[in-house]
């Protein structure tokens, strides 16, 4: 019986050593497959049992798959940015068709994605990528939890991509020595070009103008730089009231006395301009406050510092605020009033308008929102050419007031107009972005990362691809760099795990094991031989 035994275990080790040959041969073959997982011979014995420990019954061996999918290959760089190799734990999702509802659900670490003529990421197999879409906020759409929510990562953009401008900014100084005109032309502008829905420029000018101060101000019309020495004949006056009773003035000096005299008088300030006029003013800060000035003796006020007398009132600039400026702090009562207005070119019509004002150290008084930036909000502007009517934010935060000449640092907006795909990047995250000859980036999809909790217990099938088992366990979608799965390399591809060094050296294990057994056999055959000789 146990000669007999001996033939039937030989033969059993012949085949599990054929298959094990048959597992290297298969590894050496794919060496060179990109995300390929070995796999290596198990060896197990099945044992005859015998209820006599003095007769021996030989068993046999058997040969299993020992699946090495969870060994991770080299990460090689590659020249297509579509190549991808995933860092770490997890498998690629992947279907045969893009468009059949009930194609099977399968998982890869073969990354060698390109662009196919319908512009979906397909590996070298015909697999095609699957994500998660994203909003124009870079947000997920859909369950992150349901395979469902995936669909065909495409990054064709076929009729290119447009983006309307939403805000703008202008990062500038406003000369706080300009001198405050009655001239309706702006004292200075800006003009940004924005984009409407389908793509066409138009140009918005920013208009800025100084304000008179907002306290009581009654401005002379005469150059006093030209009044030499004193004023004449000296014995002219005026009355003048800044709301703490009337102080008599008489021009019986210079423009330097007059000015003391004027600064000297109980609720009153007096100054001269950039145009070398005189300005005199209340110092009472209240919305009430007023200004009044009168003549005298003879006409000074008229006749020789262009005055016209009366009453001045405060000016409540409040009232009709920029959208967006309202004063964090109580404004100045000095010059640092300007009016801004908007106007959107081409339409003819004032978007928006408004006054704003500055601090004592120029910086502008307006609240700011949590990240610091001010947004006035244009009306609705309807551009008249089919373009859908857009709205436009503009961040006054970055306005300031010095002394000093009228500069612009930046002027920023951002749409653009039309432009086409020129690019495909994909980052550590999974998120893939397409990028356009119009400078714009858009976020477009997130790649899911399926996880196991047995990665070796999948099936592998033709392609290089896997389906899920009962062994492996139901899959679970992750973001990359969440939840244990790995990060996603783009510009690179996973190398078989395959050590050619080592293969080799189970090969020649193998070939003698198989040899070892074909002597097992020849010698059992002999002894049976001589068994049959016996007479």
């Amino acid at each position: 019986m146990s000669v007999f035994g001996s033939l039937f275990t030989a033969v059993s080790g012949l085949s599990a050593q054929a298959q094990s040959m048959g597992m290297i041969s298969n590894n050496i073959a794919n060496i060179a497959t990109v995300g390929y997982k070995r796999t290596d011979a198990a060896f197990s014995s099945l044992v005859t049992s015998s209820s006599r420990s003095t007769l021996y019954a030989p068993g046999s061996v058997k040969a299993t798959q020992n699946q090495r999918i969870d060994l991770q290959g080299i990460l090689q760089q590659s020249a297509s940015a579509t190549d991808l190799a995933i860092s770490g734990n997890g498998f690629f999702i992947v279907k045969a068709s893009t468009t059949d509802p009930n194609a099977e659900i399968l998982y890869t670490r073969a990354g060698s994605f390109s662009e196919d003529q319908n512009g979906n990421l397909t590996n070298t197999s015909g697999f095609n990528l699957f994500g998660w879409p994203l909003d124009q906020s870079g947000n997920i759409i859909g369950s992150t939890t349901s395979t469902s929510a995936l669909v065909p990562v495409n990054v064709a953009f076929p009729t290119g991509l447009t983006q309307p401008t939403t805000e703008m900014a202008l990062t500038a100084n406003l000369d706080a020595n300009q001198i405050v005109n009655a001239s309706p032309t702006p004292d200075f502008s800006r003009d940004i070009t924005v984009y409407d829905s389908l793509g066409n420029g138009h140009t918005i000018s920013i208009n800025f103008k100084k304000q008179a101060s907002s306290l009581p101000t009654a401005t002379g019309t005469f150059d006093l730089s030209l009044v030499n020495g004193n004023f004449q004949p000296g014995t002219d006056s005026f009355d003048v009231d800044g709301g703490l009773g009337p102080t008599t003035i008489t021009l019986d000096g210079d423009v330097n006395k007059l000015l003391t005299d004027l600064n000297a008088a109980p609720g009153v300030l007096a100054h001269i301009d950039g145009n070398n006029f005189l300005v005199i003013q209340s110092s009472d800060t209240a919305i009430t406050a007023t200004l009044t000035l009168a003549e005298n003796s003879g006409t000074p006020l008229a006749s020789q510092l262009g005055i016209t007398p009366g009453g001045f009132a405060a000016v409540d600039y409040t009232t009709n605020l920029l959208s967006g400026a309202v004063p964090q702090n109580t404004p100045e009562p000095s010059e640092g009033w300007w009016y801004v207005s908007f106007d959107a070119q081409g339409i003819g019509t004032n978007s928006e308008e408004g006054y704003i004002s500055f601090n004592s150290d120029g910086t502008l008084n307006a609240v700011p929102d949590a990240n610091g930036d001010v947004f006035s909000q244009l009306g609705t502007i309807n551009w008249g050419n089919s373009s859908n009517p857009q709205t436009i934010q503009f961040n006054l935060a970055d306005l300031v007031q010095h002394a000093g000449d009228y500069t612009v640092s930046s002027a920023d907006q951002n749409g653009t107009a039309l432009g086409f795909r020129t690019g495909v990047s994909v980052n550590d995250d999974g998120v893939v972005s397409c990028q356009f000859s119009n400078g714009l980036s858009r976020e477009v999809y997130r790649l899911a990362i399926g996880t196991f909790a047995d990665t070796n217990g999948l099936t592998p099938l033709t392609g290089n691809v896997f389906r899920a088992s009962d062994t492996s366990g139901t899959v679970v979608l992750n973001q990359a760099n969440n939840q244990g799965a790995g990060s996603v390399q783009g510009g690179a591809l996973e190398q078989a795990n395959v050590d050619l060094a080592d293969e080799f050296s189970k090969m020649i294990i193998t070939q003698r094991a198989y040899s070892a057994n074909t002597k097992v056999i020849s010698t059992a055959d002999q002894m049976t031989q001589d068994l049959l000789n016996i007479r």
